[in-house]
């Protein structure tokens, strides 16, 4: 009789894991996105300084914005493996409520980025391709901030004025900006945030 009850009910320790299951999932569906990677983000930066030289050197416009790009990938697998590892060290699902939720207001800039970098580059408007990356860029960090922590919006805003800055500049300042938002304020931020939001 004892037998069976004891097969009927889980154990305390599958009850607890079960609860404590339920509490991150719930915590994740209500929580901010605390998986944006500081490290991450200086590494992103440290890439983005020398193709801000190599670009500004070279031999035509169309060059120029193709190392941005290339940057741009290479960026996007740093930045992707970073917070896989960040989120398993602090035991936070990738596929978390919040940062479903983060990257569907952080996604549309960027493919809005994108599709303008495709019309530019074909009408020879390569001159406006650098304020648009670092406006857009800012705007999606601006947005996915909001289910992040403080500082990310914080570092969005900083984008979205040097994309202001740059289109009021003359082009030759480009990659000056370029080498100041995604080279300089990702580590400057990312430094901060990983010292104070573990990694």
């Amino acid at each position: 009789m004892v037998e069976r009850e004891e097969r009927s009910h889980p154990t305390l320790g599958a009850r607890a894991e079960a609860d404590l299951r339920y509490i991150r999932d719930a915590m994740s569906r209500a929580g901010s996105f605390t998986c944006v990677p500081g490290w991450g983000q200086v590494g992103i930066g440290l890439t983005a300084v020398p193709a801000a030289w190599v670009s500004s050197r070279s031999p035509d416009a169309l060059r120029s914005v193709w190392v941005w790009i290339a940057d741009a990938v290479l960026a996007v697998a740093i930045g992707g493996i970073a917070i896989v590892r960040k989120s398993k060290r602090l035991q936070i699902p990738v596929a978390s409520g919040t940062t479903r939720r983060f990257l569907q207001v952080f996604l549309p800039p960027m493919g809005a980025a994108a599709i303008l970098t495709v019309v530019l580059v074909r009408a020879g408007r390569f001159d406006l391709v650098r304020p648009l990356w670092l406006l857009l860029y800012g705007t999606g960090v601006v947005t996915g901030g909001a289910f992040s922590i403080r500082l990310v919006p914080v570092m969005g805003a900083t984008f979205v004025l040097l994309g202001i800055a740059a289109f009021l500049s003359p082009t030759s300042w480009g990659d000056v900006y370029m080498a100041g938002g995604f080279g300089l304020v990702h580590i400057g931020f990312g430094v901060v945030i990983a010292r104070r939001h573990g990694g």
